[in-house]
């Protein structure tokens, strides 16, 4: 095992390295530039700027220099916020992310396995249709439709919550139920019906009959047995859904006007701003490679047949 987690860990480094390398020449060779604007800029002054920010010197050097600084942690100056540098922005931007996004996979955690465990012991009844109603509603429905149909029922006509913000209110709080609702929704969905099939399958499984056939009480069973055989798929999801809810929260960022890294990646996107959209593309590459490591780690604790050499 030991020998395997650190075989992992080293492995990181190549996807890493080949994800900066492909996000670096990708946004320099795709057309326009940091200062291309509707104003276009004296052509004298464009070339001072870009000596400024070495962007004159062929790609190759360009590419040898960010690396060496990324690899000191540094990731370099923003090309249109001119107070700060990435990092800045970054570290600043990124905790508004994580906690919409811990919350949310929570929810989406509680209530889908709540929904899925449900409708797999009620198979077939009013109560299964109704969850996987509501979890094929979550799947199918963008995101950009959920959001502002929360913000008209809850918001401005029954006034229950804020339309958008971001802890600016008096009831501060309250501002993060409808994007994390929002943000939820796939991943309920998702996370609802991998619950019910999983169990199912579970419970038609022998050492459940068996289970059954020594006079085991029900709840027993249920949440002692099937509920840790039916956790397995599960769990392979949650890696990269709490990664990809992360990266994922941009149109809900806009929505609802959060200063999360979602809305920094659209912004530097807008503005051809190089190195924070490369700086936002690491950050977004290290929680996934890492959500999927651990999730490999987990799943082995749960499944002790599953052995790592």
């Amino acid at each position: 095992m030991t020998k395997y987690v650190i075989r992992r860990l080293l492995g990181i480094i190549p996807t890493l390295l080949i994800i900066i390398t492909i996000s670096f020449f990708i946004v320099r060779v795709a057309p326009g530039g940091p200062f291309d604007g509707e104003r276009a800029l004296p052509e004298v002054v464009k070339r001072n700027i870009e000596a400024k920010y070495n962007l004159n010197d062929p790609l190759i050097v360009q590419y040898g220099k960010y690396m060496f600084d990324v690899v000191r942690g540094d990731l370099g100056p923003s090309f249109r916020y001119k107070d700060h540098d990435v990092n800045f922005y970054i570290f600043e931007s990124l905790p508004n992310s994580m906690i919409l996004g811990i919350i949310a996979i929570t929810i989406s955690i509680i209530f889908g396995i709540s929904s899925g465990m449900l409708a797999a012991v009620k198979q077939n009844t009013w109560m299964d249709y109704l969850g996987m109603a509501f979890a094929i509603i979550g799947i199918s429905v963008p995101l950009f439709v959920i959001g502002p149909v929360l913000q008209y029922v809850f918001a401005m006509k029954l006034g229950w919550v804020p339309t958008s913000g971001w802890f600016t209110s008096g009831d501060s709080w309250l501002t993060i139920i409808l994007p994390a609702l929002t943000l939820s929704a796939a991943n309920f969905g998702t996370i609802a019906r991998l619950t019910r099939s999983s169990m199912l399958e579970t419970l038609r499984s022998d050492y459940i009959r068996t289970a059954k056939a020594k006079g085991m009480r029900s709840t027993t069973i249920l949440f002692k047995h099937a509920m840790k055989g039916a956790m397995l798929p599960i769990v392979s999801y949650l890696g990269p859904a709490f990664a990809g809810i992360i990266t994922g929260s941009v149109v809900v960022e806009q929505v609802f006007r959060i200063p999360g890294l979602g809305k920094f990646f659209v912004q530097s996107s807008f503005n051809r701003d190089y190195t924070l959209i490369v700086g936002v593309v690491i950050v977004y590459s290290v929680i996934l490679v890492f959500m999927n490591f651990f999730v490999d780690i987990i799943y082995s604790l749960l499944d002790p047949r599953i052995t790592y050499k």
